[in-house]
């Protein structure tokens, strides 16, 4: 029994360790290999990868082996049997519709590619999106549960106060009726924050754990550059739709010369060994022979019923409308820039004001408990104080939450979100405050 008591040992003391917060980098990495639509856009790549692979086998030799076996009977005549076989090679020479394959290809393995990159960007605001969701809610129902509190204080006091004369029925039931809204606010918070964290598992896979929290003396970057100008111009140019559409339209162009190539002459060069062998039984050979041959083979399109024509004419159209999508989406990236932007800034400063109105909340609050018990103030000022400071303690954490997640959204609108971005941010948590036993 000696040998399976450490071991139990360390199992106990393992269970009453406490569980490791969860950060927003390991959450990430987390959905890498558990989320679906990221999946999706991974087995994506992998198939398109081979587009190029196909494109480039239009231009190498083609060599096919073919062999036949017959035995023939014919009348007034003996029976023999035939068997031979051929060994051929094709080489295009000049092919213009299968280089203009060949190029579309690799086009078409790099438009893989940035709709991959797009699909990571997007993981990346996914997961911040869920992350950042989770903790406003639980600052949510922090905030619900303070507030709480801070009223049943209230409303005993009221009611103490009601019993010794000094205060009014009506200071009871202003707190009565403040503390059954917060119970029904908690209710609901409860159920928002277990809605938020069942979509931050359905990312990663992972039980919901504790979360690190973004630090109280946590500082907020400016987006660097800090003008405008330089992100929309970025995101004209590297936005990873701009970069898909401007594929497309090199696709679409090169499609062009391929339809016209229908009108073009083909040069292979062909090569090929034969071997015929004819008996008429067993012992006996009437007919054998081997034939080698080489040379070059041409063949011009003269006439395909204007179907050459119809599909330039096609192309043509085709390449106007890329064109215009690859316009649509750096207006789009550029609005999704300016936005987001927009957003960061205005975040900072609107972090910076309600950290200012916190400080006037709470003297207000203290302000208002010392005059209600004073009696120079009444028990409706002191629960109005106390609301407007949760208040802005909740609205200032939604903003720095809201300020982060534009700040990823500027670097995604340019085409430049990576890790490090969150890594960077990462930086910014810490793991929760344990409860004191």
């Amino acid at each position: 029994m000696r040998f399976f008591r450490l071991p139990l040992l360390l199992i106990g003391l393992t269970a009453s360790l406490p569980a490791l917060a969860v950060d927003l980098l390991q959450a990430y990495r987390d959905a890498l290999t558990h989320d679906a639509t990221y999946a999706s856009a991974r087995a994506q790549l992998a198939a398109g990868r081979e587009a190029s692979v196909q494109g480039r086998a239009n231009l190498l030799p083609l060599i096919g082996l073919s062999g036949n076996n017959q035995r023939v009977r014919r009348e007034n005549a003996s029976d023999y049997n035939l068997r031979g076989y051929t060994l051929s090679l094709t080489q295009p020479l000049v092919d213009v519709a299968a280089w203009q394959t060949y190029e579309q290809s690799k086009l078409q393995v790099a438009a893989t590619e940035a709709v991959f990159a797009f699909a990571g960007q997007d993981l990346i605001l996914r997961v911040s999106q869920a992350y950042f969701d989770v903790l406003a809610a639980q600052d949510t129902l922090a905030s619900l549960h303070a507030q709480k509190a801070a009223i049943e204080e209230q409303l005993a006091s009221a009611k103490r106060n009601f019993d010794v004369g000094t205060a009014t029925i009506t200071d009871t039931h202003e707190a009565q009726a403040r503390y059954d809204l917060i119970v029904a606010q908690e209710l609901a918070a409860e159920a928002d924050l277990n809605i938020k964290r069942e979509a931050l598992a359905q990312l990663t896979g992972k039980p919901t754990l504790p979360l690190s929290i973004l630090r109280k003396d946590a500082q907020l970057q400016n987006p660097q550059p800090a003008q405008m100008a330089p992100w929309v111009s970025t995101a004209e140019q590297q936005n990873t739709d701009v970069i898909n559409r401007q594929l497309a339209l090199e696709i679409a162009q090169r499609q062009i010369t391929r339809n016209r190539a229908g009108h073009y002459p083909t040069v292979d060069l062909v090569a090929s060994r034969s071997d015929t062998t004819q008996r008429t039984n067993v012992l006996s050979q009437t007919g054998a022979g081997q034939t080698n041959s080489v040379g070059v083979q041409w063949q011009i399109p003269l006439y395909s019923g204007f179907a050459v024509t119809s599909r330039v004419r096609e192309a043509i159209a085709l390449e106007d409308k890329a064109r215009a999508d690859l316009e649509a989406a750096r207006r789009v990236a550029a609005q999704a820039a300016r936005q987001a932007f927009y957003g960061v800034t205005s975040g900072l400063a609107q972090v910076k004001a309600l950290e200012a109105a916190e400080v006037s909340s709470r003297s207000a609050l203290e302000s208002n408990r010392l005059g209600y018990r004073v009696g120079v103030r009444i028990n409706i000022d002191v629960l109005n104080a106390q609301q407007q400071l949760y208040a802005t303690q909740r609205d200032l954490a939604k903003a720095r939450y809201d300020t982060l997640i534009n700040s990823l959204r500027l670097k995604s609108a340019a085409g430049t979100l990576q890790e490090d971005d969150l890594i960077r941010i990462n930086t910014l948590l810490t793991p929760p405050a344990t409860p004191s036993s």
